[in-house]
């Protein structure tokens, strides 16, 4: 048989190095010509960039799990160095490893893998986003560009992606431990923030208008390297929440003891953000573990502490001296000041949206509403939730669609959970499930579940829950005597 330039007569490629290479030398000369870029720079960078291509041409893997990575510290990256979109590196990631998968002619990769519900899901919820370009509002094209990346983009990027690479049992402890280590340097920058303080950097992005959300009372709501407090807080609730169900699973003492060490924490660096509405990451994750615990008496008993915990918020001033405690505190307080000017904003949207049954368009609202569509009014209200951002971009219909979309997830997972056999498959699903509807559950006080970190972990945990019953224990056949 004759062989092709990048294929020899195996399954293997050949010269896997050519494609990248040409890709990456039309990618710089157009840089160059185009940006300005010093030689010097590229010529420093270029091989490395080079060589991490032709890895992932030679290792899809690595091009998934560096995205991970790169979901964690872009955030930290961008407010350090100033000018460059750092975010668009999250769209040049995936695409590249959706670029090796295609060429890369191993059986390892079956399309076939991707022909299941969530993925079917996602690829409609494209479409729809893609129709709202016709919106008769007539949103900024740039702007729905740029909030469609995480409305929809990176999912239905990243969820198939998963479905190819991380097929394998073993990969849910590789995820978790990934997902674990990035999260705990986190919280110890967090820390470090709030004992040493602010670099420089973030100093500057506090005193451009940060400042304004992060400085209350005179105290300063922690970040880390996160995008902002809000996310920092509830990426740590989920941690937190999965650590404390990892405790609780059928391992050694040594690795319960690491893990609920680490569920601690998290705990903690959730408190020092300051951050309202981590705490119902913390409630909607233990409930739904509780639940799929299938022990009436534990669920018995988390009920009790539960409601204990809200009894202590919302009828005591016990920890009144803590301003963490405080902020955490007007949660349960339904005549909090900011919740009140988020309901009205949402009555002005309810007005609005009334004759828009299909919304205002993607992208006319929140940061990119501000930048690209100033001349809209919807562009004048802060969304404050992922639920609401929905509402006013695609409309009732389009929320209906999205929350029954996000319901049947939640639910499937729970049912497959429900019948799982292995009990430490069991446990590591139930954690990926309770921080995954515990991110959905706070977004709708924040903006969490479309930002980074928080989406990946979430988009991944599902692929997991999905593929799991073809690696759980298999049922005991009926004995006929």
């Amino acid at each position: 048989m004759e062989q092709s330039l990048f294929y020899g007569n195996g399954s293997t490629i050949k010269n896997s190095w050519l494609l990248p290479v040409a890709l990456m030398a039309v990618f710089f000369g157009w840089l160059i010509g185009v940006k300005g870029i010093a030689i010097e720079a590229m010529l420093i960078v270029v091989p490395f960039v080079i060589g991490f291509v032709i890895l992932v041409f030679l290792k899809p893997r690595a091009g998934l799990v560096f995205f991970i990575i790169y979901c964690f510290i872009v955030p930290g990256i961008s407010k350090h160095i100033e000018g460059p979109q750092f975010g668009l590196g999250q769209d040049a990631l995936l695409l590249l490893t959706w670029l090796a998968i295609i060429f890369h002619r191993s059986k390892q990769y079956r399309y076939r893998h991707l022909n299941n519900d969530l993925v079917w899901l996602c690829v409609v919820w494209l479409v729809i986003t893609v129709l709202e370009i016709i919106n008769p509002e007539h949103p900024s094209l740039l702007g729905w560009f740029y909030e469609m990346r995480s409305a929809t983009l990176y999912q239905v990027l990243s969820i198939p992606l998963a479905f190819f690479i991380f097929n394998k049992k073993k990969d849910i402890d590789f995820f978790l431990n990934l997902v674990i280590v990035a999260s705990l340097l986190g919280a110890l920058y967090g820390i470090k923030q709030l004992f040493i303080g602010t670099d420089a950097a973030e100093n500057r992005w506090l005193a451009a208008g940060a400042y304004k959300t992060h400085i209350l009372n005179g105290k300063l709501r922690i970040f880390s390297f996160y995008t902002e407090a809000a996310q920092f807080g509830c990426s740590m609730a989920q941690i937190a929440i999965m650590g404390i169900i990892l405790a609780t699973g059928p391992y050694s003492f040594t690795k319960k003891t690491c893990y609920a060490i680490i569920g601690m924490i998290a705990f903690y660096a959730m408190l020092i953000s300051g951050t309202r509405s981590a705490m119902f990451v913390l409630v909607g994750g233990g409930f739904l573990h509780l639940i799929l615990s299938k022990k009436i008496r534990i669920l018995l008993i988390g009920s009790i502490i539960g409601i204990a915990f809200f009894g202590v918020l919302k009828f005591t001033s016990i920890g009144s001296g803590n301003a963490q405690i405080v902020r955490l505190r007007t949660s349960v307080d339904p005549d909090d000041p900011s919740f009140q000017v988020r309901l009205m904003n949402q009555l002005i949207l309810k007005d609005f949206l009334s004759s828009r049954p299909f919304g205002a368009g993607v992208g006319v609202l929140g940061t990119w509403g501000v930048m690209y569509n100033q001349d809209k009014f919807i562009s004048t209200i802060p969304p404050d939730s992922l639920y609401v951002k929905v509402w006013a971009m695609y409309g009732i219909i389009g929320f209906l669609i999205w929350f029954g979309f996000m319901m049947f997830i939640v639910g499937k997972s729970a049912g497959i959970i429900w019948k799982t056999r292995d009990p430490v498959l069991k446990n590591k699903l139930s954690a990926l499930s309770a921080g995954a509807t515990g991110i959905l559950l706070c977004s709708y006080g924040n903006e969490v579940m479309n930002q980074m970190p928080s989406s990946i972990i979430v988009y991944v945990s599902w692929v997991f829950i999905w593929l799991s019953p073809r690696w759980d224990t298999p049922e005991p056949k009926p004995v006929t005597v």
